[in-house]
């Protein structure tokens, strides 16, 4: 978990990583819930005591959140349905506003507002790492479809044989192929050699190992499939690709843009560069979302 104060001019105060606790299907991914409660709690507490008053909080997390109900469903956390903006409330106690909101989309404002897509009014942040999903910009404002905007991971690119079964249940999803969970878990299955994670995967890929060469081969043209339906549909002007798997640089950027090229025959082709905020981009936003929550409450 990354946190810290934030100033209103995006000064960051302080700044800390705590580990997340294994999430247990048992309690409902309790542990996750209470760490993360306990998190917010002290950095209130802590603020306090260097003098500072806390104007609002925000807090991201991955899954699906409600934005009506304040409900999130993470199958990583292992929460169903779990009241975390109503836990939240109770306990900091205070009538302090508090924002909750999708990690990635937290990332994407924070790219747009002071990142890789500032200056754009259609873009796009695809952080490509466990899993895959997308913030998406579209005529200046950040898309949050109530919650469920952006899964881009979740889209079917994969037909016929080839198609693996998602942790969503469906067959065939970009996130089967092209995030860096699977990159690790298609070599092995491909060589029968288990292998630390797509960092090793890439390692293989610079020596030229075949086999890594054609895991990372599928993953590049599903990602091409990606962007350029993307770009059809939405027609940004520039994508920024963060996450753990933009460590391979140019490895991955100049296939991407070139792919993406030879498809596009009457769309705008948008530019297709690294995101600059990297794993602070989700405690940034969220800090910007807080911001402009409490800024409107000051104003209304």
């Amino acid at each position: 978990m990354k946190c810290g104060l934030v100033a209103a001019d995006g000064a960051v105060l302080y700044r800390e990583t705590r580990p997340t606790p294994r999430a247990d299907a048992r309690d409902g991914g309790r542990a996750v819930l209470d760490a993360l409660l306990e998190t917010v709690v002290e950095l209130g507490q802590k603020a306090t005591a260097e003098g500072h008053r806390v104007r609002a909080i925000g807090v991201v997390v991955p899954g699906v959140i409600d934005a009506e109900h304040g409900t999130v469903g993470a199958e990583n956390l292992e929460w169903v349905g779990t009241p975390v903006l109503a836990e939240l409330q109770a306990a900091v106690a205070e009538d302090v506003p508090i924002v909750l909101a999708h990690d990635v989309r937290a990332g994407g404002y924070a790219e747009f507002r002071q990142g890789a897509l500032a200056g754009t009014t259609n873009s796009m942040f695809l952080p490509l790492g466990t899993g895959i999903a997308a913030a998406m910009i579209v005529d200046g404002r950040l898309v949050s479809g109530d919650g469920y905007a952006g899964e881009l991971g979740h889209s079917k690119f994969i037909y016929g044989d080839a198609a693996e079964l998602c942790a969503c249940g469906q067959w065939g999803c970009l996130e089967t192929v092209a995030s860096a969970a699977a990159l690790a878990r298609r070599y092995a299955a491909r060589t029968g050699r288990t292998v630390d994670g797509a960092r090793e995967v890439m390692e293989l890929l610079a020596a030229g190992d075949p086999d890594a060469a054609q895991v990372w081969q599928d993953a590049l043209t599903a990602l091409v499939d990606a962007l350029v339906l993307y770009t059809t549909l939405v027609a940004p002007t520039r994508i920024a690709i963060g996450g753990g798997l933009i460590g391979a640089g140019e490895t991955l950027l100049q296939p991407l843009r070139e792919g993406v090229h030879a498809r596009l025959t009457f769309q705008r082709e948008p530019e297709i560069v690294a995101a600059v905020l990297g794993e602070e981009a989700g405690m940034l936003g969220a800090a910007q979302m807080a911001w402009d929550r409490a800024n409107e409450e000051a104003a209304a």
